[in-house]
């Protein structure tokens, strides 16, 4: 997760220089996008890095169920840099589209936009494997707007190739589709770190799999009063064991032990608190 939020913040900071440099020498607002993009998402992913490495931080007292939901806070400072960058963006496409201006300098700035794709489909790749194996939340931000950079930067390279054939009008209207989409992004940023926030549950096929395994194993009678959260790349899992009501102490105990283990082994970023109750006496749960 550290190395993939340091590759983040190099990558945009790489791309920021080259687009800077091309669009000083072309004009081009769409380049400009990119631009200011760049450097939002360099800022953004610095957020990310520190964010990441205080969440990996484990458990103290002050904190019992550890720090993973900075994850989710980086997430929405994430989402307030990419919406700035949509509005800024935005202006300057209206203020162009109304005052026209020739762009020069477009194969420079055509490849610099494919050295962005490149880099950018390299950085996605890389942190699509770090989202499969932790479940990072703010590595899965980071990567939603990176993907928007693709679209970003596909799109600026359109605008150059169209305004290098004698079409420079085509470089403000691309670069307002881009502020939108932009802007839309951020939106969805938000929504991802509200769940994380407001301790959403687990989706329901991955609840429904944990109550099978756990009346799978020997003893148990049934479940009720599951409930689950997501904090970081942790998963908190709690839940009542129904329990024949004659069983020892320790047998109980045993039983318990048997079903943490069997749900952690399916799912290894789980962590499970059962309480056992005799089955004689659970009452209605819905």
């Amino acid at each position: 997760m550290r190395l993939a939020s340091l590759a983040a913040l190099i990558t945009a900071l790489t791309l920021a220089l080259a687009k800077g440099v091309a669009w000083w020498l072309s004009g081009s607002v769409s380049l400009l996008a990119g631009l200011t993009d760049s450097l939002l998402d360099g800022a953004a992913s610095l957020l990310n890095l520190l964010a990441v490495h205080y969440a990996l931080r484990p458990a103290d007292d002050d904190h019992r169920y550890g720090h993973g939901k900075a994850e989710a806070l980086a997430g929405l400072g994430q989402a307030l840099f990419i919406g700035a960058s949509a509005v800024l963006v935005g202006s300057h496409a209206v203020d162009r589209l109304l005052n026209p201006e020739p762009v020069t300098a477009s194969t420079l700035g055509i490849a610099v936009m494919v050295l962005s794709l490149l880099m950018t489909v390299a950085l996605l790749t890389f942190q699509r494997y770090v989202v499969k194996q932790t479940g990072s939340t703010a590595i899965r931000a980071d990567s939603l707007h990176y993907r928007s950079d693709l679209l970003l930067n596909s799109s600026i390279l359109v605008a150059l190739l169209l305004a290098s054939f004698g079409w420079p009008q085509v470089d403000a209207l691309f670069a307002i589709g881009i502020a939108l989409y932009i802007f839309w992004s951020a939106l969805t940023i938000v929504r991802e770190a509200a769940k994380v926030l407001m301790d959403q549950e687990l989706s329901t096929e991955v609840t429904a799999q944990m109550q099978t395994i756990a009346c799978a194993v020997p003893g148990v009678i049934g479940i009720h009063d599951l409930r689950t959260r997501l904090s970081g790349t942790h998963w908190f899992v709690q839940m009542h064991v129904e329990l024949p009501g004659n069983l020892p102490l320790i047998q109980a105990h045993d039983i318990c032990e048997q079903v943490e283990k069997a749900i952690v082994d399916q799912y290894p970023r789980a962590e499970v608190l059962i309480h056992a109750d005799p089955h004689s006496v659970v009452k209605h749960h819905p």
